[in-house]
Order: structure tokens, then sequence, then C-alpha cells
């Protein structure tokens, strides 16, 4: 792969971004596997993890609002 990027150096910035981009791309599926409220893997124990979120947990990617601010709206489940 690097004699044939030697030979083709214009090829290497789509290398790069191509690359960049699978490593993103992993990140953003292991994030989902790991943080999202609807994924469960141990059912057993968790069998409804969307009830443990807090009233100001971000679990979005990304948000510009301060969940840490936000007042508590509803009543406890537990």
């Amino acid at each position: 792969m690097f004699a044939y990027m030697k030979k083709h150096p214009e090829l290497i910035p789509l290398f790069i971004t191509v690359g960049v981009g699978c490593v993103g791309a992993g990140y953003y599926i292991l994030r989902l596997a790991t943080k999202n409220p609807d994924c469960t893997w141990d059912r057993k124990n968790n069998p409804y993890p969307w009830q443990k979120i807090k009233h100001n947990d971000c679990i979005k990617f990304y948000s510009h609002a301060d969940y840490s601010k936000l007042e508590k709206t509803r009543p406890d489940i537990d």
C-alpha cells in the first residue's frame, strides 16, 4: 500500500480522509452501543435502561443546551 502511495502521491489525502471517516464511524457506533439508553446489554438486571436517565443527563451526541441547569419536572420512579 505504501508503495502504491509513493507512485501516486495525489491519492494520499483521499486515503487519509477515508481513514479518518472510518475511525469516526467506528467511534460513533461504539458510542451508540455503550451510551445509548435504547440499547441494553444486560436485559436481566436492567430491562428498562431509559427509566434510569436523570433529568439533567445529556444523552445526545452534541447539544448546545446546558442540561446541568435544568429543573426537575417529573416525579421519581422508585
